[in-house]
């Protein structure tokens, strides 16, 4: 081609007029500069741009792993991330982690751990640290609390919710944001509830703890957004686990209705006219956790098939 050179590696041809304008990529988009030379806007005097880190494979750990939508994201997280699952059940963690092998072809580290517990953050972190490297990836998922009305629940479920859903996921949070700060890059994700933006009366733990959740993952997402972390929600509607089972059979005993009848009443209020699928909240939390999703931050991506009323 007229007026072109081919680069030194054979791989790109380049023009000569533009070749000082050429930068090269690194960290996870190396693999980017054999294909195309790309031209990049001259930097502002003075921005500040964080260097990405150059990881190779990015360490995710993923809370409540062992079943539900924290298998469901391991699965997806497991084809190109080192995935560890963290429960309080070792069984259950080394059960999952077989059948995650099976399925993804990839193996899958364990860490049993009880996230409500005041010491769980740092012990977490200096096990996988030692084992699998510090993460690259951590996602808050944890079991959801008991159903009750907001005058049914003791100072006791309140405290006892507030650790698991808040107060423990914080004290992680603290470990693992500088450090992901350090390397260029990091992903924090919670993973919540729609029931923050639309309030059901009968899981009031859930409603209030995760809007203090949520307004935490905000003021989070300010502290290292410059340095290539993100911190999200991703708030799941009705979805086809047992946390949803559990809520109909108790919504069954306080009213004396069937399961079936409000299984059926719950679906309708979906426009998709269907609980969603473990696997659909965890491609959510897969964006978010990617590359890709590096511009956004401090936001809640609500997974709820069009059932949540407020823009």
């Amino acid at each position: 081609m007229r007026g072109v050179e081919r680069a030194k590696d054979g791989r790109c041809p380049v023009e000569p007029a533009l070749r000082q304008r050429f930068v090269p990529l690194s960290g996870t988009h190396g693999w980017f500069r054999g294909c195309i030379p790309v031209r990049l806007s001259p930097r502002r005097r003075g921005a500040r741009v964080p260097p990405e880190a150059t990881i190779t494979v990015r360490t995710a750990l993923i809370g409540g792993g062992a079943a539900g939508i924290g298998y469901a994201i391991a699965c997806r997280l497991a084809t190109d991330h080192r995935v560890v699952i963290t429960g309080r059940r070792a069984g259950a963690l080394e059960a999952a982690a077989a059948q995650l092998k099976e399925t993804t072809g990839t193996a899958v580290g364990t860490l049993v751990s009880d996230i409500a517990a005041p010491d769980a953050a740092g012990a977490t972190m200096d096990a996988l640290t030692a084992g699998y490297g510090p993460p690259d990836v951590v996602v808050l998922n944890a079991g959801g609390p008991p159903p009750g009305g907001i005058l049914d629940v003791t100072d006791e479920d309140w405290r006892a919710a507030a650790e698991l859903l808040l107060l423990g996921p914080l004290r992680l949070a603290r470990l693992v944001l500088p450090a992901m700060a350090a390397r260029g890059f990091g992903r924090l994700v919670f993973v919540t509830s729609t029931a923050v933006r639309q309030p059901q009366p009968d899981l009031a733990i859930s409603v209030v703890l995760r809007a203090g959740v949520t307004a935490a993952a905000k003021l989070l997402s300010l502290e290292y957004a410059a340095d290539g972390v993100t911190v999200n929600c991703v708030a799941p509607g009705a979805t086809d686990t047992q946390r949803r089972r559990d809520v109909l059979a108790s919504r069954a005993a306080r009213t004396g209705q069937p399961v079936a009848e409000l299984d059926e009443q719950d679906t309708r209020e979906v426009p998709a006219s269907r609980p969603g699928t473990p696997d659909e909240i965890a491609a959510a939390v897969a964006f978010l956790a990617s590359a890709d999703a590096g511009y956004i931050n401090g936001t809640v991506l609500t997974v709820d098939g069009g059932r949540t009323e407020t823009f």
